[in-house]
């Protein structure tokens, strides 16, 4: 139980010493969000952020479990709203949500390919469903996801570390900017902000004009401004060769 405290806090200090706890709390209150039609969603924003305030209270799994996909409750994809293609893009963006929230990842066979039927111990999980492009392409999304996750400590390496994590304002200051963080593609101290060697970066990511504008200990953001002129981009690097880290 989410509610229940200690649970892999050590045993000399008064804890169950568990190694890990599952995120019951942030599993219901993420699907229940989900499962709103979009028009809907503006109005449950803390369902998916309620989670933040005590994800740094125990080791935490983030479970999407069989009970999850059983016993009526129907599939994961099933869950979503809309026509087919918002399921499945509802699917998608869910699956990338989870994937940068702080916490270990569990999901339940058949997930990973968008299985429409419920799970069943009686019979085998839907392969055949990889014949089509629809659920072949979560399948990759997910694979996409574990191979960024497994290359990328940022995701990972400080989960039960409030310092792991930093919001990013949308609105910050009020002026037509946009926030990236870079990361390094090896491990290393989470001070280093080197660009994968196989990326070669825009002239404004290095530009020595624009400094970071944050606080000491955030100076791994850049901040790209559309009024200066050193800022712009003037090769033919996408502004995808920067990837935001949660």
């Amino acid at each position: 139980s989410t509610a229940w405290p200690g649970v892999t806090r050590p045993t000399f200090l008064g804890g169950l010493g568990f190694g890990f706890k599952w995120n019951m709390g942030w599993m219901h209150d993420t699907l229940e969000y989900v499962a709103h039609e979009p028009i809907h969603r503006q109005y449950h924003h803390n369902d998916m952020t309620f989670s933040m305030v005590y994800a740094y209270s125990e080791h935490f799994i983030l479970p999407i479990s069989h009970d999850e996909v059983v016993h009526g409750k129907g599939s994961l994809v099933e869950r979503m709203p809309g026509d087919r293609w918002q399921e499945l893009a509802n699917l998608r963006a869910y699956l990338g949500y989870m994937w940068g929230h702080p916490g270990k990842k569990l999901l339940f066979m058949g997930s990973e390919f968008a299985q429409s039927s419920e799970w069943s111990a009686e019979r085998s999980l839907d392969w055949w469903l990889l014949q089509f492009p629809e659920h072949a392409g979560v399948l990759q999304a997910v694979t996409d996801l574990n191979s960024m996750y497994a290359r990328t400590p940022a995701l990972w390496q400080r989960d039960d570390d409030p310092g792991g994590f930093e919001w990013i304002d949308g609105n910050d200051s009020g002026s037509n900017t946009f926030s990236w963080l870079r990361w390094d593609d090896n491990p290393g101290p989470r001070s280093s902000t080197r660009m994968p060697s196989s990326t070669a970066a825009p002239d404004w990511a290095t530009s020595a004009r624009c400094r970071p504008t944050r606080p000491p200990g955030m100076a791994d953001r850049h901040r790209r401004r559309s009024s200066c002129r050193r800022c712009r981009p003037r090769s033919s690097a996408s502004t995808a060769d920067l990837r935001p880290v949660r």
